[in-house]
């Protein structure tokens, strides 16, 4: 389904908005020529990347120096319809909800408007007393911090319980679960969403109250961002939202189309088992905001709302790396310090914020479809202008396709597993009687799984997971089994192999704890 281009000149005819700041601090000053120019540019260049990509939607906020210069919104939220995209229209920020959230936990430490004792060095068994990984020495839980967390610095392999939440586990029942996660060194780097959740909830527990309802107390209702929320159910619930979109029948090599042809994600990703790291929904026009907060170090109306010294400590990177507390923190391509985040939901929203502190610049960029450079290209078409360093509407290199093709971008895509766009064996070992394989299996970490014959008793099925995910077997060689994924953690033409042995299977894609994917028959 390609992008209607009557959607996309009807949604060339919003609005742009230069708006004072309703905030605090804001300079009365005008914006540099170079920064007008810029922010005058994109109304010329997000309509020339919607084309080129295909991407129904997309929505721009840009802040110089505590006002708001830029907030508009281009396209459709929603392919088949007419509603238009709009400076309040709401999308799924995905993992820029973790900046977001960093600013709700330093809204609770020492120096904020709220208070409190807990900062970045307490152990998260204080506010946590359950949480706790598989160290080989069990003493390390104890030094175990919340900025050990926020920072993936804990030790958990890549995406901790990021499978779990697909197979159907609540947020409580993957923290605890995590404790039988593998894991390495506590201070190694490793991206989980699920350890900075824990995080954030033992801050929310310690205060007395749910992530949402503390974010929305801490950050969103002190700020005005009235279309802002951590709960699936109220994004859901809004008139004014982005729908997220997906390619049709993308995969590794048909990634990157000019332009794409996209349909509506259905059924849309669900994200309240993770919200402090992916579950925030916003709308550009909230988010110059939050912006604004964060460039003028926590203050807002004068007084210091978040804490100066732990949004400072968040927007630092940790010793040896590019990551704060919920932040990226570098440069962009020519050298300007930045602080930064990018979202990507497979199943329909690729977002992105790039601040530069020393300028008291900031962007925002929201897409409403699976992550492909979009958004991050806008924003670093946009920087380089208002920074001086390529003069308006000649851009020193074609940031899409900067962007979009990338490994760290085109990698999303890459299907998992060993056998993976594999020919099947010809002479193939012929496996045992179906029946031998069938049964009850058990996994501490994922819990129970069936083996159980299809309804013509010619193959075999997985079942495992409260969703009792289904999964077809494929037989492959001897005892070994594959079954096809695609989802959230899995891109098109992912495989995982199933192995047999006595009294137990191991499957490849759910070998994320400490037996490597063990389930011992019941």
């Amino acid at each position: 389904m390609s992008f209607p281009s009557s959607g996309l000149a009807a949604g060339m005819a919003c609005l742009a908005l230069l708006l004072s700041s309703c905030g605090g601090g804001g300079d009365d000053s005008d914006p540099p020529a170079r920064v007008q120019q810029a922010v005058a540019q994109l109304d010329t260049l997000v309509p020339q990347y919607l084309a080129r990509t295909g991407v129904p939607g997309v929505a721009v906020s840009v802040v110089y120096r505590g006002q708001t210069l830029y907030a508009r919104g281009f396209g459709v939220r929603k392919l088949g319809e007419s509603a238009l995209v709009d400076e309040d229209t709401v999308f799924q920020l995905a993992s820029v909800s973790k900046s977001v959230g960093s600013t709700v936990m330093a809204g609770h430490m020492p120096g904020s408007a709220a208070g409190g004792k807990i900062d970045w060095d307490t152990p998260i068994q204080q506010v946590l007393p359950y949480f706790q990984l598989a160290y080989p020495d069990p003493s390390l839980n104890l030094q175990l911090t919340l900025g050990d967390l926020y920072a993936h610095r804990s030790g958990l392999h890549d995406h901790a319980g990021d499978r779990l939440e697909d197979l159907g586990y609540s947020r409580d029942e993957i923290l605890h679960r995590l404790r039988w996660a593998s894991v390495g060194n506590r201070g190694d780097y490793a991206y989980t969403n699920f350890g900075l959740t824990a995080a954030a909830q033992g801050m929310a527990q310690a205060v007395g109250t749910d992530w949402a309802t503390l974010s929305e107390q801490t950050l969103y209702r002190p700020l005005g961002m009235t279309h802002t929320s951590s709960r699936y159910a109220d994004f859901a619930a809004r008139d004014n939202r982005a729908w997220g979109h997906v390619q049709i029948d993308v995969d590794y090599d048909s990634y990157g189309a000019q332009p794409a042809h996209y349909q509506v994600q259905n059924p849309p990703r669900q994200p309240d088992a993770q919200s402090p790291a992916g579950g925030v929904s916003s709308s550009v026009s909230d988010m110059a905001l939050w912006m604004q907060l964060v460039l003028d170090k926590g203050r807002w109306h004068g007084q210091d709302l978040i804490s100066p010294t732990a949004l400072q400590a968040a927007l630092t990177a940790r010793p040896g790396g590019k990551y704060g507390y919920g932040f990226n923190v570098g440069t962009d391509p020519h050298g300007h310090p930045t602080v930064s985040h990018s979202g990507a939901f497979l199943l329909g929203a690729g977002t992105a914020f790039i601040l530069w502190p020393e300028e008291g610049l900031g962007i925002t960029v929201l897409t409403n479809a699976q992550p492909r450079g979009l958004a991050e290209a806008i924003a670093l078409a946009f920087g380089e202008q208002a920074l001086g360093d390529a003069p308006s509407g000649a851009p020193s290199r074609d940031w899409l396709d900067f962007t979009q093709n990338s490994d760290a971008m085109h990698g999303l895509y890459k299907p998992e597993g060993k056998f993976a766009g594999q020919t099947p064996p010809a002479s193939p070992v012929p496996p045992k009687p179906l029946v031998n394989y069938t049964g009850s299996y058990t996994n501490t970490y994922y819990g129970k799984a069936s083996v159980s014959l299809n309804g013509d008793g010619s193959a075999l099925e997985l079942t495992l997971g409260p969703m009792q995910t289904k999964y077809a077997l494929r037989h492959w060689d001897g005892d070994t089994f594959i079954f096809d994924l695609q989802g959230e953690n899995a891109p098109r033409g992912s495989v995982s192999a199933v192995t047999f042995q006595p009294q137990a299977m191991q499957i490849e894609y759910y070998g994320g704890d400490v037996t490597h994917g063990l389930f011992t028959r019941l």
